[in-house]
């Protein structure tokens, strides 16, 4: 099945309320408890794509000694994101910037830890999001990337998409519909990771619908 693209930035005010109400709640909470276990005691965190900003708190809620920069491209999102932050005190933790993934502007080896939830289906190109990544990650920093995988054609799609059930309203289905559609396979992420100079780290199959990758801390 061939990629089918969609919008790089999720900014309108409908769009991010309709994905700010999908039940991740279980999904986020496996992303955090591996990304706590890849990183040191104390660190810092680039969250990159981090919407409605759920997964730095959940982070900062676990892990008393981490701060989190968490970007976006979407100012309805770092909007959401900041009334969340603000609601669960901790401002002082978590730092929201407006930021493209494909430049970002940090130091070189700038963070202990980067993660990424459900980003790179966004990207036209991912790769200069990754040789970002790369760059602005410490040496011997810890990586966590997971996102969808495109399935093989139009059918397994709305198999998955049928998974949903009765939770999700019309607007969310699509919204789901779309991302596994925009995905990409297995052995495209794979190739993308080893051009960004990510050697050593592979990417796999973690679920029916998602691929990681990730590094643990070597310090």
């Amino acid at each position: 099945m061939k990629r089918v693209l969609e919008p790089e930035v999720m900014d309108t005010w409908e769009e991010t309320i309709a994905y700010d109400a999908m039940d991740f709640t279980e999904v986020n909470q496996a992303f955090v408890d591996e990304a706590i276990a890849l990183g040191p005691d104390s660190a810092t965190v680039l969250d990159v794509g981090t919407g409605p900003a759920r997964i730095p708190i959940l982070l900062c809620h676990r892990r008393p000694q981490w701060t989190v920069t968490a970007i976006d491209l979407s100012h309805n999102m770092l909007k959401l994101g900041a009334t969340h932050v603000a609601k669960a005190e901790l401002g002082d933790r978590i730092r929201l910037d407006y930021a493209d993934a494909k430049s970002l502007p940090y130091a070189d080896a700038s963070f202990d830890l980067v993660i990424s939830n459900s980003i790179i289906h966004h990207l036209e190109n991912p790769l200069p999001c990754l040789r970002e990544l790369r760059r602005v990650l410490k040496p011997q920093g810890s990586l966590f990337l997971r996102d969808l995988v495109r399935p093989e054609d139009l059918a397994k799609v709305e198999r998955l998409v049928q998974q949903l059930g009765s939770d999700y309203d019309p607007h969310q289905t699509q919204l789901f519909r779309d991302s596994l559609c925009a995905a990409f396979t297995l052995s495209e992420i794979q190739q993308m990771l080893e051009n960004a100079g990510f050697a050593g780290i592979s990417a796999y199959l973690s679920s029916d619908r998602h691929w990681t990758a990730k590094q643990a801390w070597q310090g």
